[in-house]
């Protein structure tokens, strides 16, 4: 478990160099495109704010996004007592709990580090899922506290947020500075401006994509250790599979975030999905009782 930690947050630092070279390079297409390297350091500056500030921001703009409110044990006590007594079992400070209104069963963690964890839990994972499944669900999600997994997550989010945001603004640029004067610039920065902001964007969704299918698998075998009760997390999963459904609040920025799925399945999303099937995590979790 420490080992993964320590891989964890060696996978923040170059998350962050990653997305700053990126963003780099679109800085430097255009910077050629136009003639003008001041492009280029001003671009390579508002990256380097912007990956400390998303370090710090990019929990409460992922709980925004979701429609997420926080809530006091008063409000629910069921959830925020299940939630307190797994982090005294984790040796975790207690994080913020939160409950998104959607029918849809599903759940989320997020945060720079386990001092500023987030947890939410939809009310429709709340209907559901008895007490014992309810725990399961919820240590899956302390256990990415732990692992430090919602650091790598946070990052992730912020990179495929951004980048898209600025291959956007960079495909606009393009088409509105070729419409003026394109004739007299070379083709070499044309090329490179679009291949960067094409393939940022996709770049980044399969380093999400990756990134977030071992986290599931590891938090689901995480959650048993802490609960030592495999069958509570293979029955939860196993309800989220059956009653699985789309929610309201969809964003494929957020997505890596929850447990389960919560964008409309296809059978070509299927093979991009930042979840593995959960078939899949029930076959491991079956096969790893005796060990737990």
């Amino acid at each position: 478990m420490y080992k993964q930690i320590a891989v964890n947050k060696r996978h923040t630092v170059y998350i962050m160099v990653g997305f700053v070279a990126v963003i780099a390079a679109i800085g430097a297409g255009f910077a050629y495109w136009l003639n003008d390297w001041s492009i280029a350091t001003w671009v390579l500056i508002i990256a380097l704010i912007y990956a400390v500030a998303q370090y710090y921001l990019s929990a409460s703009l992922a709980v925004a996004m979701t429609g997420a409110k926080q809530i006091k044990k008063r409000d629910n006590p069921r959830l925020y007592n299940t939630v307190e007594n797994l982090s005294i079992t984790a040796g975790l400070p207690m994080p913020k709990v939160y409950i998104i209104d959607d029918p849809a069963p599903n759940a989320f963690a997020t945060g720079r580090d386990p001092k500023h964890a987030v947890v939410a839990a939809t009310t429709g994972l709340l209907d559901i899922m008895d007490n014992k499944e309810l725990t399961a669900v919820m240590a899956h999600e302390m256990s990415h506290v732990k692992n430090y997994d919602i650091r790598v997550s946070l990052i992730t989010f912020g990179l495929v947020c951004i980048v898209g945001f600025i291959s956007d603004i960079g495909l606009r640029m393009l088409w509105y500075t070729s419409d003026r004067d394109g004739d007299d610039r070379s083709p070499i920065g044309l090329i490179v401006i679009l291949l960067t902001s094409i393939l940022a964007p996709i770049a980044a969704s399969l380093a999400q994509l990756a990134i977030s299918r071992e986290r599931e698998y590891l938090a689901d075998a995480s959650a048993v250790s802490l609960t030592r009760y495999p069958e509570g997390m293979i029955s939860a999963l196993k309800k989220l599979d059956t009653h699985s459904r789309p929610m309201h609040k969809q964003n494929a920025a957020t997505e890596a975030l929850f447990i389960n799925n919560p964008m409309k399945k296809s059978a070509i999303g299927s093979m991009f999905s930042t979840h593995p099937p959960i078939e899949k995590r029930i076959e491991r979790l079956e096969h790893g009782k005796t060990s737990f």
